[in-house]
């Protein structure tokens, strides 16, 4: 049997004992004979945000399994196995380079939640395929996953264009903007909690965060209520208040330190909105105090909506509490209410139809493609497995800075270390 030869970006799974936050490089083979309704993808590009971090940070947390989408291949030479190691998903494009699915072309452009891999063998749901995608079959995993599953055909995704700068600006934005645009259809689907005047965002330098801002400011604006009621505000590390700020998407920015005794958080009679983005268990004890503190602060909502404070190598113990949410109840402020993306659209696929939500979707991503350009971020492109596992270690010695993205390829001849200027 004919067979490929594949690199793949593996990571110890925190019960291993192992030091979390490396990168193993494992190479494999995979063939090109395929069993019954499979393809192979060859994995072109793909994104890599705070985002990605936290996928392998809770790979193996209960409610999110994050590691059960993709399975580390055996490598007896490098002691990597399923059992010991998890492979971290990633959002990217690919080319089909073979198929057993009548129904999936050789050739195709594809789009979907991917590994970081040079080749991914991927199972197909027979029944599952359709003009605009086709689906991985994953019964171990919940219903509700079906849109990590979705393989896009770009071919026919309304959404799609060719051009090299939207694909990598898609591989980057595109599962935060959906998080984020979803999060804001439930804000306002709550009238703000009843009348939220205002709504803090933590982490508000991060892409989840800022894309968020975004949304809450344009349905404020595309409303026609041109009154200063509503307000923005982030918070924000004192190395990323500058780039918060010139976002231009908030009203205020304020630093972690201090900002309980700004005049922005000491006006009387406002309703709050507050949106923990960073997971950061004692800044939410320091705000919960603040609001607390005088019976003029009104706290009528909070949102855990990400965890831009986790490394791969921490147990949150929030996230470990993580639990399933059916929106059918509003929790007490004093409750982070959490969000996860799929639950609630699939409460909303039972409120609206496909051709709805697609034009909702389509609406809401022409206009952020032609305004997010304009924010100074900068594409970061890096080529090759060597470099990839070295980026991943400035990564988890350094963070991302939030004025960059990183496009990341598995293969030698991609483009090496190219910055585009947005």
């Amino acid at each position: 049997m004919d067979t490929l030869a594949n690199t793949t970006v593996c990571h110890p799974r925190l019960s291993s004992g192992q030091d979390a936050n490396q990168a193993v490089l494992v190479k494999s083979l995979v063939p090109t004979t395929l069993p019954t309704d499979y393809v192979l993808i060859k994995v072109d590009r793909f994104g890599y945000s705070a985002n990605n971090v936290t996928y392998q940070a809770l790979g193996e947390v209960p409610h999110f399994r994050y590691f059960d989408f993709h399975e580390a291949p055996e490598d007896t030479g490098t002691s990597v196995s399923p059992r010991t190691h998890g492979v971290t998903p990633v959002w990217g494009f690919g080319t089909v380079v073979s198929s057993t699915h009548v129904a999936v072309q050789i050739g195709e452009r594809v789009y979907g939640y991917f590994a970081p891999t040079r080749y991914l063998l991927l199972p197909i749901s027979p029944l599952d395929v359709n003009q605009f995608a086709f689906f991985v079959s994953r019964p171990h995993l919940p219903p509700d996953r079906r849109p990590y599953n979705q393989i896009t055909r770009c071919s026919s995704d309304p959404l799609y264009d060719p051009s090299p700068e939207v694909e990598d600006l898609t591989m980057l934005y595109r599962p935060l903007f959906w998080t984020s645009f979803w999060c804001e259809d439930w804000i306002n689907f709550s009238q703000h909690r009843g009348g939220a005047t205002r709504v803090l965002i933590s982490s508000a330098s991060a892409k989840t965060a800022f894309c968020l801002a975004y949304l809450l400011r344009k349905r404020t604006l595309n409303s026609g209520d041109n009154s200063p009621g509503r307000q923005i505000i982030g918070l924000t590390s004192k190395k990323n208040i500058e780039f918060t700020k010139r976002l231009g998407l908030y009203d205020h920015v304020l630093e972690y330190e201090g900002f309980q005794t700004t005049t922005t958080m000491n006006k009387p009679s406002q309703k709050w909105i507050y949106i923990d983005v960073a997971g950061n268990e004692d800044l939410n004890i320091r705000v919960f105090s603040h609001f607390s503190s005088d019976s003029r602060f009104d706290l009528v909502g909070t949102i855990a909506l990400g965890l831009t404070n986790l490394l791969p190598s921490s147990k949150s113990v929030s996230a470990a509490k993580w639990s399933a949410n059916d929106f059918s109840s509003q929790r007490a402020p004093s409750t982070l209410e959490q969000f996860f993306m799929p639950e609630w659209l699939a409460v909303r696929k039972k409120q609206l139809s496909v051709a709805e939500i697609t034009r909702l979707q389509k609406d809401a991503w022409f206009g952020f493609m032609q305004d997010c350009r304009t924010w100074g971020v900068t594409l970061r492109r890096v080529s090759g497995a060597e470099g990839v596992k070295r980026a991943y270690g400035e990564v988890i010695r350094s963070g991302i800075p939030p004025s960059q993205g990183f496009i990341w390829s598995m293969w030698e001849d991609d483009a090496q270390n190219v910055n585009a200027r947005l």
